[in-house]
This record gives C-alpha cells, structure tokens and sequence, in this order.
C-alpha cells in the first residue's frame, strides 16, 4: 500500500522538526551542556518520531478502511504499529 504524498505531509513536517531537534542535541553534547537540558531535548525527539510513525500507521489504517474492494492488510499494520511500541 503506498500513502498519498499529500496526506503524509504532516509526518515529513514534524520528522523534519525532530531532525533539527537532534541537530541540536549533538551540538549540545557537543558543547557539554548540562545532562538535564541534553535529556530533555532527546525526550522531545523521541516523542516527535513517535508521532510521526503512529500518524503514518493511522493513515495507512484509514487508507485501507477507505479503499473499496481491498481487504485491509490488518496483520501487517498491526505488525507495524507494534513495532512502534
């Protein structure tokens, strides 16, 4: 199943968001900021990449619903959405 490039913009936004986000985290650890600030900057990334995987997932669950005639590939979705957790 592909996804609609229009429909995933919302993933590439925030998984471009996270990317620059972990930019910043390197430069911190980098810099020898403080262990807190650096840990929670990585929190933030980490919760942006989820986001971004579970958004995918519920799209393609709403794809396959949508899509008439097609038996929704469930298992594999499910298979997916785990991987996430």
């Amino acid at each position: 199943m592909q996804l609609d490039p229009t429909e995933t913009q919302p993933m590439v936004n925030r998984l471009k968001r996270a990317h620059g986000q972990l930019a910043g985290v390197l430069r911190m650890l980098e810099e020898g900021r403080e262990c807190e600030d650096i840990v929670m900057q990585l929190s933030a990334v980490s919760k942006a990449v989820d986001r971004a995987g579970f958004g995918l997932v519920a799209l393609g669950l709403r794809q396959c619903i949508a899509e008439e005639g097609e038996a929704p590939e469930l298992a594999k979705l499910e298979r997916l959405f785990m991987s996430l957790a």
